[in-house]
């Protein structure tokens, strides 16, 4: 075991070095404003219809001829919401029109749900009793099960 060998001449104290002046607190931040409400979407169909750009695809997928060459998908865009429904199941493009209104309609109603707020309720005082109770008639037959040696 070797000591570290001392200084033979030991010196006046070294002052401590001058220290940072504490870093000013930063000014409280403005209360955050009040979230807008989530918009209701109108689900009327002349109004979605206004509100909507209609635009027509070629379909994909089994058909034909009649398929592969006429347009008969909708592609429709409501606006308000950016909800964008793309249908190409029917051969016809009068059917798919209908067909995207109403998954339109579905999509924009499950928007517009709006959870209800939960009422706070309390544990009644019969349900605490039971509860004891219980507890205390299974803790009586649990000593009951004791043999009279283990006390």
């Amino acid at each position: 075991m070797s000591e570290r060998p001392r200084d033979p001449k030991p010196g006046p104290e070294r002052p401590e070095p001058p220290r940072a002046a504490p870093a000013p607190k930063p000014a409280p931040l403005p209360p955050k404003p009040a979230p807008l409400p989530p918009k209701i979407y109108g689900l009327d169909r002349d109004q979605l219809e206004r509100e909507s750009t209609l635009s027509f695809v070629r379909g994909s997928g089994p058909g034909g001829q009649h398929r592969n060459k006429v347009e008969t998908g909708v592609r429709l865009v409501h606006e308000p919401s950016g909800v964008v429904i793309v249908a190409t199941d029917h051969r016809s493009q009068v059917r798919n029109r209908e067909s995207s209104f109403e998954r339109l309609i579905e999509k924009l109603k499950e928007l517009n749900h709006r959870p209800k707020k939960r009422k706070k309720t309390r544990k009644p005082r019969s349900a605490n009793r039971k509860r004891l109770n219980a507890k205390r008639q299974n803790s009586e037959k649990k000593q009951g099960r004791r043999s009279r040696g283990d006390d």
